[in-house]
């Protein structure tokens, strides 16, 4: 890279939560995709297979939201005030 020729990102610098370009891609990407794939095959796919299955997904997902949420179970931010 010569002088001061930069790319678009780079000028732009760091984005916060309103990141139209990811946005953009986001949502391209996915318009891609429902365009180009079977998504109700792709839906039944991924459903468990077994109940032990079920169980273990429902737990992963029970965990996932507990650690949006924090251990204290507030939403990120807005904690008990601790720490």
């Amino acid at each position: 890279m010569a002088g001061t020729e930069r790319k678009d990102d780079e000028r732009k610098g760091p984005h916060g939560e309103g990141n139209y370009d990811a946005t953009r891609q986001y949502n391209e990407g996915l318009k891609d995709h429902v365009q180009h794939h079977d998504i109700e095959r792709e839906a039944r796919d991924a459903e468990p297979k077994s109940e032990e299955e079920a169980r273990e997904m429902e737990a992963a997902e029970r965990e996932g939201r507990n650690r949006s949420r924090g251990e204290d179970g507030s939403p990120p931010g807005k904690g008990s005030g601790k720490g």
